[in-house]
């Protein structure tokens, strides 16, 4: 196994005197695709949003390390330039901007002018849609179009990890694949990947290891074939 690239101990978080994240502990190694799945309300997007610090109104408890340093408390925008990046839930794009202008926003920590050009072309080949459409305004996409150029965005930056929200939300079932295709792409490239996600099987099946989360605690921890043929997430998560 690599070196650990995140490390999450005790990690809580309340709203007022609602815990919405409960003490948990979390790893990822350099290099990983690791999954957290759990029902809607586990507490999983509240992760994430602890990781990034993006939970202002929150009080926040427990230690986040990356790349073997302590984030807590650090802003958001100082991790973009250590190399974390987040494709938030909902894709969160610069709607009156162009698809173009939004994937030179996520190079703006970088300077290297022509290797930027090369990766929007890098891109623009992954997801022709978004060629076809590089003038249009990011408002005006579909919800499958407009996660592609989230996902395309947030690799502009060349991160060393990225977290992904719920990335097919909403999506139909053809973008769905597409969209996973990338992600595992992108995992093989050496990308370190924490992804968060309710389709449970598609994230199992592409991830090495997964969290499960209900209620804010982790209750299972496995390789992701293992959780997949596990009857307690068989039962709960895949119809089984």
């Amino acid at each position: 196994m690599s070196s650990t690239l995140l490390t999450i101990r005790g990690l809580s978080v309340a709203y007022g005197g609602i815990e919405a994240v409960k003490g948990i502990d979390l790893d990822v190694a350099a290099g990983e695709l690791v999954t957290l799945i759990g029902a809607n309300g586990a507490g999983k997007t509240t992760t994430l949003k602890a990781i990034t610090g993006t939970l202002p109104s929150a009080r926040v408890s427990g230690s986040i390390a990356y790349a073997g340093e302590s984030i807590d408390g650090k802003p958001a925008f100082s991790l973009v330039q250590r190399k974390l990046a987040m494709v938030p839930e909902g894709r969160g794009v610069f709607t009156r901007m162009s698809i173009r202008e939004n994937l030179l926003m996520g190079a703006y920590s970088r300077d290297d002018h022509a290797a930027i050009d090369d990766d929007i072309d890098k891109w623009f080949a992954i997801f022709p849609r978004l060629k076809e459409r590089a003038s249009q305004l990011a408002g005006t996409l579909s919800g499958g179009e407009q996660q592609m150029l989230a996902m395309a965005r947030a690799l502009m930056s060349h991160p060393q990890l990225l977290l992904l929200d719920e990335p097919s939300m909403g999506l139909a079932p053809i973008m769905v694949e597409h969209i996973f295709g990338v992600i595992k792409s992108v995992a093989a490239q050496g990308v370190t990947i924490l992804l968060v996600e309710q389709n449970v099987r598609q994230a199992l099946r592409i991830a090495q290891r997964g969290y499960v989360m209900e209620t804010g605690r982790i209750v299972l921890t496995d390789t992701a074939d293992k959780l997949l043929h596990d009857p307690r997430v068989v039962e709960a998560y895949l119809g089984g």
